[in-house]
């Protein structure tokens, strides 16, 4: 079986299927063996594992998942993928192709029905336009994950993992923090991908936390306070707050609680950690 994360071997199957890159599905295939390596041995994938793949393009990292794995289930969005799937992965009789959208997938279903319910490992080389709402679409499921490693680019990544006080700190941040442990494990630049993008590109492992790191009364209604706060970030948290109507909050009752918090009235919302949006969130009217 031809080795993908060889450039050559790649070539010469696009070539054989006439295959033609989508822009609409942001398509950038890995072609360098040591990062295919690395993001498998980061992803700590065993031989006990199944491993949920999303994107697997003609299917490089597949061929390496499948050798360190017990099953994989790789998910493709391209129906014009699936033909030249079944060629590179035939030897692979621990493979299941799915051709599905990832956020329409039953992944609950997929991991009981073969996995009996124990956490599964997801991996990813996901398209940069859609990176958030896929990791965000993994992490709310509730479904039993272990870890998430995922190839974005490098400024999301590190958004992921900032904290408060920076310009990169934000929603993203909080929420895959609130779900989470982000880790940037190897950083690739675009001659790693055929074609290669504009920009570079990173592998975060996220690890799943078994209970969030903060407790808050209302989850739903602490991230609806974030995503507001953020969404006028240059304004003072009170009147951020004030201005979204779907929190229903006046200036005072924002700027009562954080009085409370021993918090200046003229704070914004990037100066707040997990922990304080969660007792801003408890103290606030609903």
């Amino acid at each position: 079986m031809a080795e993908l994360g060889i450039p050559q071997n790649t070539i010469a199957v696009l070539q054989k299927y006439g295959f033609r890159f989508q822009k609409k599905y942001g398509q950038n295939f890995l072609i360098d063996t040591n990062v295919l390596e690395r993001i498998v041995k980061e992803a700590l994938v065993g031989p006990e594992d199944l491993v949920l793949e999303i994107g697997p393009g003609i299917g490089t990292m597949t061929q390496y998942l499948a050798e360190a794995a017990r099953e994989v289930v790789a998910v493709e969005i391209d129906r014009n993928l699936i033909p030249i799937l079944e060629d590179t992965l035939s030897a692979y009789s621990n493979v299941t192709v799915l051709n599905e959208d990832i956020l329409k997938v039953d992944i609950g279903a997929l991991v009981r029905e073969r996995n009996e319910g124990r956490p599964v490992k997801v991996v990813a080389n996901l398209p940069y336009y859609i990176t958030t709402p896929i990791v965000m679409e993994l992490l709310e499921s509730r479904v039993p994950l272990e870890n998430i490693t995922i190839m974005v680019q490098k400024e999301v990544a590190e958004r992921m993992q900032m904290g408060p006080g920076s310009k990169d700190y934000g929603a993203l941040s909080l929420a895959v923090q609130y779900y989470a442990r982000p880790e940037i494990v190897a950083n690739v630049p675009p001659n790693c991908f055929m074609p290669r993008p504009n920009v570079g590109s990173a592998v975060i492992r996220l690890t799943l936390h078994k209970e969030p790191p903060v407790k808050v009364r209302d989850e739903h209604r602490m991230f609806q306070l974030i995503r507001a706060s953020f969404l006028q970030r240059r304004k003072t948290l009170a009147n951020a707050l004030a201005n979204a109507p779907e929190t229903g909050l006046t200036r005072e009752e924002v700027q009562e609680a954080l009085q409370k918090m021993e918090l200046s009235e003229t704070i914004r919302g990037e100066a707040l950690s997990l922990e304080q949006f969660a007792l801003l969130s408890d103290l606030l009217p609903v």
